[in-house]
């Protein structure tokens, strides 16, 4: 992926950063400059993102101590931290009559709350750069709703309204919250459905614009933008990136 950001100078925490999206993101802001924490689960993962000179700490973000230990370690490896992406989420699927509150309770605190509390605890280190960035991840979901996928649309619709109540809070402080709505990204969620069921897959061909799915670095892109100086005066947008999906009826 071609970068056309100078992020030298930039400290940059990704949560998920393991795969998918933020792997594509956490490697986009890497290869602009920027020292970058990769933050996953999955210790294999960024064993290879080590490798290549990340920063890394396996950390399940939806920890009571998460938020403290992720900007601790921001701050001691890093120095700082410039720009937080929001990154990590989960997708089970289930109708909601079958739901159980276990499944329910961990969507939202994988996917909003423990978005809601590292942003907290990050809008120090943010606002001591005059000019810090949160960018969370959406989805389109946070728009529409599908069948079986009642959990995560709700949480993803709680991130919208989170991201514009937090750009309002800490504006004069220098920070932009934005968050992104990836339409259909062929990730590790998707990839083994995209693979298998062919009707799912030419659906949303057919529904893109732009003819394809969304590859993670498409997402990555948008963030890198969103974190820039040149989005200085952006705060509170919710920023569709999905190959023109949402406007096919």
């Amino acid at each position: 992926m071609k970068i056309q950001y100078d992020y030298s100078d930039y400290k940059v925490v990704v949560t998920g950063a393991g795969d998918g999206i933020g792997r594509a993101t956490a490697e986009a802001f890497h290869a602009a400059g920027a020292s970058v924490l990769a933050v996953d689960l999955d210790a294999e993962s960024l064993a290879t993102l080590a490798e290549q000179g990340f920063k890394t700490m396996v950390q399940d973000v939806s920890t009571e101590d998460a938020p403290a230990r992720i900007v601790s370690e921001a701050e001691g490896v890093l120095g700082g931290l410039n720009v937080l992406v929001n990154n990590a989420g989960i997708c089970p699927v289930s109708g909601l009559a079958d739901t159980e509150d276990a499944v329910w309770d961990q969507a939202m605190n994988v996917n909003l709350r423990a978005m809601f509390r590292l942003s907290r605890e990050a809008i120090p280190l943010l606002a001591a750069t005059g000019a810090g960035r949160i960018v969370n991840i959406a989805s389109v979901s946070a728009l529409l709703a599908n069948p079986g996928m009642g959990a995560y649309t709700a949480s993803k619709h709680g991130v919208a309204g989170f991201s514009k109540s937090l750009a309002i809070e800490v504006g004069q402080e220098g920070i932009t919250v934005n968050y992104v709505l990836p339409g259909a990204i062929v990730t590790g969620i998707t990839r083994d459905l995209i693979e298998a069921d062919a009707e799912f897959r030419n659906f949303w061909i057919e529904k893109s614009a732009a003819g394809r799915w969304g590859q993670p670095e498409d997402i990555a892109r948008a963030i890198l933008f969103l974190a820039s100086r040149d989005a200085d005066f952006i705060s509170g947008h919710g920023l569709a990136v999905d190959g023109g999906a949402l406007v096919r009826v």
